[in-house]
Order: structure tokens, then sequence, then C-alpha cells
């Protein structure tokens, strides 16, 4: 039975899946298949390479640093988030709080990191095998926000947040013979998505050079909503295990309160100690 973990984007409410990642190393869980969407795909990089409460640091501690976001970081390098800063400059060898590559390049686990094609607005999934030391482009990649981030150039190709294309990829992951998921959510359950926000900023910034992002960014609620209703349904089939936030937390995607991140990843490291005997059980049995 092969079993797969997928870890869905939102930027800083990703907390909550920290937390339930550290649960997972705690007890030595792991997975034959793993993707990541956007800040997820960063998670899922500390899980895979063992580094507990790496992620924990990069939201409540490393997250005050001028470049990481806000003004500083979007006059230096045009986003908002420091992508080139968060996962170069701190990530690489000698950074702050490096990644440990090898142990993330040699982990089995089969990886991927999804991405946004910006010129088709499809999909696209990185494999962890594409990713080289000191070069964290396709987790920037996933993680490029638009409007938000400059698109991020790889491989010939330029892409931004995988969310836009594919925020909860169960399908891949069924394509990849997966038979029984986890999939951690950084919403509430029962959340459906309503259509994006800010369409006139984006349309304007974005329909000149990247008009098929602009359509993946005017569909995406059908899109995630679609999604949610594929996951429930396999839920209710046995083949996935969802992680939801349990507890009331009001939070955003660019909310950098340390206080609020904290209480998002002890939610998460919380609600899998709790159902941590389901876990294994679901997993295992």
């Amino acid at each position: 039975m092969k079993t797969g973990l997928i870890v869905e984007g939102g930027g800083m409410k990703c907390a909550y899946s920290a937390g339930v990642l550290d649960a997972f190393l705690d007890e030595d869980i792991r997975f034959d298949y793993c993707i990541g969407v956007s800040a997820g795909s960063a998670n899922c990089a500390s899980f895979l390479a063992g580094q507990r409460e790496r992620n924990l640091r990069y939201y409540t501690k490393h997250v005050k640093d001028p470049m990481y976001f806000g003004l500083r970081s979007l006059l230096a390098s045009g986003s908002l988030f420091g992508l080139q800063y968060i996962y170069g400059t701190m990530t690489n060898e000698g950074g702050v709080d490096p990644l440990d590559y090898d142990k993330y390049r040699n982990n089995p686990t089969d990886t991927y990191i999804a991405a946004t094609d910006a010129e088709t607005g499809q999909p696209h999934y990185f494999n962890k095998n594409e990713v080289e030391r000191n070069d964290y482009r396709p987790i920037m990649a996933s993680c490029a926000l638009p409007v938000a981030c400059r698109p991020i150039v790889f491989g010939g190709h330029t892409y931004f947040d995988g969310g836009v294309s594919d925020s909860v990829p169960v399908a891949h992951a069924l394509a990849n013979g997966c038979e029984r998921m986890i999939v951690l959510f950084s919403k509430p359950e029962g959340y459906r998505m309503k259509p994006q926000g800010g369409r006139p900023a984006y349309t304007l910034a974005l329909r000149r050079r990247y008009p098929k992002t602009v359509e993946a960014l005017n569909r995406r609620h059908q899109m995630y909503n679609a999604q949610m209703e594929q996951a429930e349904a396999l839920e209710a089939q046995g083949r996935v295990l969802s992680f939801h936030p349990s507890a009331s937390i009001k939070t955003g995607t660019y909310d950098t309160d340390p206080a609020v991140t904290q209480r998002l990843y002890d939610n998460g490291l919380r609600d899998a100690r709790e159902r941590m005997g389901k876990v294994k059980e679901f997993l295992y049995e």
C-alpha cells in the first residue's frame, strides 16, 4: 500500500502543518510519496530532512528579519516575501538556518513541489531530485504569490505559486499510485473558497505578460472547491485522513505576528499527538 502526504499552502497559516509534521517526526512517521504546495513545500523540505522545529523558527523567529517580509524586501527584491533571501541566503549552507540538503535529497520518499507555469497557467511538478545544493528555486517558485512576488525563472521557464493551479494536489497523488493519503490543510474543516479578491489589481499587473495566470486566478475558487469535495469524498471512503486547524485562531496569509504563528504551530502539534493512534492505524494497518 503506497502512502502519501499532501501539504497545502497558505503562507503563514502553514505554521499549523509545521506543528503536525514535527509530531510526525517525533513518532518517525514516514511516507512513500510527498507533495507540498507553496509554503507547504518548504514545510515538507524540513520534514524530509528530519529538522524538527526548523519550520517553527522561520514562522516565529526569522519572520522578524526585515528582509523576510515587508517594505525592505519589496525595495530590495521586488517581492513582499523575500523568497531569494528566505530560501537562498538563510537556507543555503552557511546561512542562518540552513536546510540539511544531504538528508533532504537522500530521503527515499518520492517528493514533488507544485508550482504554476506562468505562461500556461497550468501546474508543474518539480521532483525533489531537481533541487540542487544551494539552489532552492523550485521551492521559491512554489511560493511566488502573483503580484506579491516576482515570478521565479528555473530551467528556462517562469513560475508562480503552486496554489494558483493546484492547491490540493490529490489527483497527482492518485496518479502516482497513492492508496492512502494524509492531507494537511491550512484552512478550517468545511472551508470553501470565494472568487479571488483583488481581481482588478492582479488583472492589470499580469494580463499583458501572463494572461493564462490571470485566467487561472479567476477560476481558482472553482478548482479549489472541487478539490475539497474530492478530498472529502476520499475521506468518506477511508482513503484520506485530513488535518484542519481545530482551534479558532484568527490569522491570514501575511500575518507575521510570532504569537499567532506559535499558536498555530502548537495547535498542529497538539492535534497530531491526539490523533497519532489514528494516524498509525490509517497508514500501517
